[in-house]
């Protein structure tokens, strides 16, 4: 017997003996689609690193302005220093010049993205590192004005721990001390504050505000960061918060789904067992409920079951929990509830959703419900409720329907 195949207007001949299998040069319908989720998921992810990678190229464009007009600030005062006689004009420049060039260092760096191959794209340790380098540098160089160098190496600290590690800051803090450490004890360095004269006093009160303002620049510079992080926290805990929410809810008709009202229940047997108190399970069945899709639409129908779950949830307790079991079907789990008052409770509600206007979701359409009711014993296992339960609600269908059956 031989049958011919057609595939996208090719014929493949199919023998039963030999039978060998026919390979198509055509990809399956499964393949296209997991090859196309994946193109699909690269382009997202390039997409979003393209964002973020110029997100972070205009942030470190920022700092490293803010970096050079620092070394300018710190030019200015140290011109202060030349005018009250205590430094040469070339100490101002080759400040300025040095900070400057280092800065358009770590400027291109950042153009050629290079932190960005790293976890801190910013480069932090490594621009701290030789910041401080060029402020020990010019310690030692002139110590008549150390107090300058010093400030600066608190501001750099200040912003450098913003980003970075603990590991890193103490790295840093660690060679920064025995640098310092070695200056003064080794080289034998004194370190002067110049406070002669009216112009020294001048530079030395530039020198304080100028610090204390560029430290706290940094301050407030990390309470925003802050701020903004717990503004974040807060907005995912929410939204947390509301996936978890509508994971335990049913799509349709807002109960709890099934899964949800199936943990409630286990959890209510438990309660039982450990406390010995009465619980009862109801199963409810909406009488029909096929007919009305067949003769009113679908959309009918959820809306029927929207208008049911509503009215149910709406007459009962705030300790009951009700949930969509499946279909047409919902379970009803009544703590602290003997069968006897269950039994009540269930007809009370048959009989408010027998006297709900259906006719406005549809003219004629007509709506009753039917019930299973057992109690929780102790022994009890989920199966074995809800075995019975389900055999009370077959008892209330052969009963003909539109009624609560005990058991």
């Amino acid at each position: 017997m031989c049958l011919v195949l057609h595939h996208c207007g090719i014929k493949h001949k199919v023998s039963d003996c030999p039978r060998e299998p026919v390979k198509s040069s055509f990809p399956q319908e499964a393949d296209r689609v997991q090859m196309h989720r994946a193109s699909s998921s690269s382009v997202a992810q390039a997409r979003l690193s393209s964002l973020e990678s110029r997100r972070w190229l205009k942030q470190r464009r920022e700092i490293l302005s803010v970096q050079a007009l620092s070394y300018v600030a710190g030019a200015l005062i140290l011109l202060l220093y030349v005018h009250a006689g205590v430094i040469p004009i070339t100490l101002p420049a080759a400040f300025v010049l040095s900070g400057t060039g280092l800065t358009a260092i770590f400027a291109v760096l950042s153009e050629m993205k290079i932190g960005d191959r790293s976890n801190d794209h910013f480069l932090t340790f490594y621009q701290a590192a030789t910041n401080i380098a060029m402020q020990l540098a010019f310690l030692v160089v002139a110590p008549e004005i150390g107090i300058v160098f010093l400030s600066v190496i608190f501001v750099i600290f200040a912003s450098a721990g913003l980003r970075m590690t603990a590991r890193e800051a103490a790295t840093l803090w660690v060679l920064t001390g025995g640098c310092v450490a070695t200056i003064l004890f080794v080289l034998k360095t004194t370190i002067a504050v110049p406070l002669t004269t009216p112009a020294e006093w001048l530079a030395g009160t530039s020198l304080f505000v100028t610090t204390i303002g560029q430290c706290a620049y940094f301050g407030v510079i990390g309470n925003s960061v802050n701020r903004k992080l717990h503004q974040r926290t807060v907005e995912l805990k929410a939204a947390y918060q509301q996936i978890e929410e509508l994971a335990q809810l049913d799509e349709l008709t807002g109960v709890r789904n099934r899964r949800n009202i199936l943990k409630c229940l286990s959890e209510e047997i438990a309660r039982v067992q450990r406390t010995k108190a009465s619980c009862s399970l109801a199963v409810i069945d909406l009488d029909f409920f096929k007919k009305i899709n067949d003769q009113f639409g679908h959309p009918a129908g959820d809306e029927a079951l929207r208008t049911f779950a509503i009215a149910i949830f709406a007459n009962i307790r705030a300790i009951d929990r009700l949930g969509r079991y499946g279909g047409e079907e919902f379970l009803l789990v009544l703590p602290d509830t003997a069968q006897d008052e269950a039994v009540r409770m269930l007809d009370r509600l048959r009989s408010i959703i027998s006297e709900v206007d259906w006719s406005a979701i549809s003219e004629d359409l007509r709506l009753t419900m039917s019930a299973g009711i057992c109690s929780i014993r102790p022994t009890d296992s989920t199966d074995e409720i809800l075995s019975r339960a389900d055999a009370a609600l077959y008892q209330a269908k052969d009963a003909g329907r539109n009624c609560v059956v005990a058991t």
